[in-house]
């Protein structure tokens, strides 16, 4: 019986709400801005990446986009080490489900400092990902709100993404126009994971 009762008070205290002043974030949340915040219904908070996002299914709503491979925890945590050792330049959002304290939204934007235009820099936005439960709220607009804000704040010149012909619509709504070609190499004999 105090098997089941410890169970229990072990699982309450893992779905409780970590806030941001109990983790170890990517950067400084006072970047994500108040008007976005304000936007997302109650039950769900929006964030730096934490360094603990990996327990609370980071991964997870990565595969919504492609595979994604468990890496283990340690090397999640170096992965979240080498990003945060380039300061201003890693910007990786998780919006939370309070209820649960599970990551359902993910995002980045990455910095690139160029020679051009006067030392310009360029925000790229990067693994827009809402888990399939959430989707059709909304999330995805909230995530490219921020991710262009912060680029913005950062002094990008210009930011820009990358996405598949289905989803042009939902990002000329989000106020980005169609602009050039993408192409990719993959390097041969390198898992295109």
């Amino acid at each position: 019986m105090s098997n089941v009762a410890g169970t229990a008070s072990a699982t309450s205290q893992t779905l409780s709400f970590t806030p941001d002043d109990k983790l170890e974030l990517l950067f400084d949340p006072k970047l994500i801005p108040n008007d976005v915040k304000a936007a997302l219904p109650n039950h769900l908070h929006i964030r730096p990446l934490s360094l603990t996002d990996y327990g609370r299914g980071h991964l997870s709503v990565l595969s919504v986009l492609t595979q994604t491979p468990d890496v283990g925890a340690a090397a999640w945590s170096a992965a979240f080490g080498l990003m945060r050792s380039t300061p201003n330049t890693y910007y990786a959002i998780a919006i939370v489900d309070k209820a649960l304290d599970r990551v359902v939204g993910v995002g980045t934007v990455f910095m690139e400092r160029k020679f051009l235009r006067g030392l310009g820099v360029v925000g790229h936005i990067e693994d827009i990902a809402v888990d399939k439960q959430s989707q059709g709220h909304k999330l995805g607009l909230r995530i490219i709100q921020t991710l262009t804000a912060i680029s913005e704040g950062q002094g990008a010149y210009k930011t820009i993404l990358n996405c598949s012909t289905d989803n042009i619509p939902f990002y000329q709504k989000c106020g980005y126009e169609e602009k050039e070609r993408e192409m990719a190499k993959y390097a041969t004999g390198v898992s295109k994971l």
